[in-house]
């Protein structure tokens, strides 16, 4: 048996890609709408264990409840009011639209149809990249600029990796990032016996809209936030409720900083890493189901409200013809 295979099948109205690693036990799914990722197993003694708390059926992957597995482009997580300013215009995301029901959150392309390019199987890894062009001047209110976006999702011997490609193909800079939306289920269990480890070295503050404050105010060294919110070492998340983003992070030998979650009961730990940017970890006390039974471990490039950030300007902004990578991943440890 090859180690690695891929196929592309169904799932009711939906098109998904396969990917399988036998050697490990592995397998991951994914929809071409939103090209989210729809299942993480991980086989263990003969048990196969369902990692992803992602959308369970088809209806699920095209009404897209709490985001799961989101990718996140041309911005991650909210813009303030809906409104932002770039080279020295404003912008409005949502015209007409007032009070409350103003919200920008997490980009265009939740409930896009990629297209699936070069799927390919070997001896070392499965892989697929889902691609789209559909950001263009006058898709989307408030945001005129093109953008082309390429997603690989590779599974091989050290687990899951994410490589995000945006490149400007308009005729003018743009403002553009990376995020992705992962919930994780290590364990049968509600989250509180769950280990969490953050490796981060500030919190970022936000106001009662989850939108961070203003330059420096938005980032408190770790030791002067709530002590329950402190994760630099792995402990357990109790009854902490967990909506926070983390900033400057602690990264490894290998230039990747890791956000860990284990559960103790069955000794299954996911590991998400990203080069650069902000982690952000919540725990799902506000989803439309299955309530603290997962944790979302979110890597992203920059973030909430980056676009109207002057000290996120320099890492959003793409030049016409430049092309800028995120990548990012999921390690799996059983014990």
């Amino acid at each position: 048996m090859t180690a690695f295979s891929i196929e592309q099948a169904r799932l009711g109205t939906q098109d998904i890609v396969i990917l399988r690693d036998a050697a490990r036990g592995r397998s991951v799914r994914l929809a071409r709408h939103g090209a989210a990722l729809i299942g993480l197993e991980q086989t263990i003694g003969g048990a196969v264990h369902q990692l992803a708390d992602g959308y369970r059926d088809g209806p699920e992957i095209e009404s897209r409840p709490s985001s799961r597995y989101a990718i996140m482009v041309p911005f991650a997580n909210r813009i303030d009011d809906a409104r932002y300013t770039f080279d020295g215009q404003s912008y409005d995301l949502q015209p007409g639209v007032q009070g409350a029901e103003r919200a920008a959150r997490h980009g265009f392309v939740r409930g896009v149809d990629f297209d699936i390019a070069a799927p390919h199987a070997d001896a070392q890894s499965a892989q697929v990249t889902f691609t789209t062009s559909v950001i263009r001047p006058g898709k989307f209110a408030g945001y005129p600029f093109a953008i082309d976006l390429a997603v690989t999702f590779t599974l091989d011997a050290s687990g899951l990796s994410l490589s995000a490609r945006m490149r400007n193909v308009g005729d003018k800079a743009a403002p553009c990032f990376f995020g992705w939306h992962p919930y994780f289920r290590v364990g049968n269990s509600s989250v509180d016996t769950w280990e969490l480890e953050i490796p981060a070295t500030a919190f970022v503050r936000m106001n009662t809209d989850s939108i961070p404050l203003a330059g420096a105010e938005a980032y408190l060294a770790i030791e002067q936030a709530p002590r329950a919110l402190d994760f630099r070492q792995a402990k357990p998340i109790g009854a902490t409720k967990i909506d926070n983003a983390y900033a400057h992070l602690v990264y490894g030998a290998d230039g990747r900083a890791r956000t860990r979650l284990r559960d103790p009961a069955s000794g299954i730990r996911i590991s998400v890493w990203q080069e650069r940017g902000v982690a952000l970890a919540f725990t799902a006390d506000t989803v439309t189901r299955d309530v603290r039974r997962s944790v979302a471990l979110e890597p992203m490039e920059s973030m909430s409200n980056a676009f109207n950030r002057p000290d996120c300007a320099d890492a959003i902004r793409l030049e016409p013809g430049a092309e800028r990578e995120f990548r990012c991943g999921v390690e799996i440890d059983v014990a």
